[in-house]
């Protein structure tokens, strides 16, 4: 991941600045945001379901949906591709058709998918083509992996939504395509701003975005921390 690499400061505020600027959108302004965050969870499901996200850099995405009710586990990977057991470094490289994703496992009697589609796009720039900040290739894109009609139908009923309110300023383009496989990624990827917070990709980059993900979600964050 190129901003991932960067070691000097200033570069990495410049990175900084790339992955946040294009999150001052509209949401606040978004009935559709609205109405996807406040939607019921299903009190008579018992069972722990999966959600699985690409929204750029899935350190990123880790962090900041670990932080939610109802998130039971944050994993991050791949998928999407042609290429079995992909590693991190092949897939930098472009080549395999996979995107960095996180598998959500998720509580449905506590928090539903509608929200964590809220959630989704409001933790990264969908209007970007295969891009995040300066985060750059098809493994970076925007993506829903869905398990279910049912997700497959939310995704796209909330997208066209979005896009009809103009919530942003240019149009999502997040793709919205059948889950197959999950192949997860190395040790040292999960978890990965719990255990490296004082990484200055960590402090610069994610950090920010984790405080202003919990200051739009600050009625359903966790009130102890979990261990991953």
């Amino acid at each position: 991941m190129i901003s991932k690499l960067i070691s000097g400061i200033p570069l990495l505020l410049l990175s900084l600045s790339s992955c946040t600027s294009a999150q001052e959108h509209n949401f606040e302004r978004s009935k559709t945001f609205s109405q996807m965050n406040n939607a019921t969870p299903d009190n008579k499901a018992h069972k722990i379901e999966i959600a699985t996200f690409g929204a750029g850099c899935y350190w990123c995405t880790e962090a900041q949906f670990q932080q939610l009710k109802g998130v039971e586990k944050v994993e991050s990977g791949f998928s999407g591709g042609h290429v079995d057991n992909p590693t991190y470094k092949q897939v930098c490289e472009g080549t395999t058709g996979h995107a960095e994703v996180c598998n959500i496992s998720y509580d449905p009697s506590v928090i539903s998918f509608d929200e964590l589609l809220a959630a989704f796009w409001t933790c990264h720039d969908p209007t970007t083509l295969n891009r995040q900040g300066n985060d750059v290739g098809t493994q970076y894109r925007s993506v829903v992996f869905y398990h279910s009609d049912e997700q497959k139908q939310k995704a796209e009923q909330y997208k066209k939504k979005l896009n009809d309110e103009k919530a942003w300023d240019k149009p999502v383009i997040t793709e919205i395509s059948a889950f197959t496989k999950f192949y997860k990624a190395e040790d040292y990827h999960q978890n990965y701003y719990n255990e490296n917070g004082d990484a200055p990709y960590c402090h610069f980059v994610i950090g920010p975005k984790v405080e202003k993900f919990k200051k739009i979600f600050k009625d359903k964050l966790k009130t102890t921390k979990l261990k991953y």
